[in-house]
C-alpha cells in the first residue's frame, strides 16, 4: 500500500492498519494526509478491491497499476470516480 501510494503522489499519515477477515481475507486502511485508501481481499473469488478517498486531480490509477503488478493481477477494471463537489 505504501509504495503504491507514493507511486500516486499521495501522502500518508499513518502506518496501515490490517485486519484478518473470514475465509483468509484482508482489509486494510491507509490513511492519507487528505483522504484514505482501502484495499480488502477476497482469495477464494480471487480478487482484490482497492477503493481511494481522495482530493480531485489525483492519479490512483498509478497505485492500481503498482498493485497490479506487485499481485500479478491478469484483469484490472476501472471504477467508477464520485465528484463530491
Amino acid at each position: 500500500m505504501l509504495s503504491a501510494a507514493g507511486a500516486a503522489g499521495l501522502s500518508t499519515v499513518a502506518a496501515p492498519m490490517v485486519r484478518e477477515l473470514p475465509r483468509d481475507g484482508l482489509a486494510l486502511v491507509l490513511l492519507l494526509d487528505l483522504g484514505h485508501m482501502t484495499v480488502h481481499t477476497i482469495p477464494d473469488r480471487e480478487i482484490v478491491v482497492v477503493d481511494f478517498l481522495v482530493a480531485a486531480g489525483r492519479d490512483t490509477q498509478t497505485a492500481v497499476n503498482v498493485f497490479s503488478r506487485k499481485f500479478g493481477v491478469a484483469e484490472a477494471r476501472p471504477g467508477r470516480t464520485i465528484d463530491r463537489g
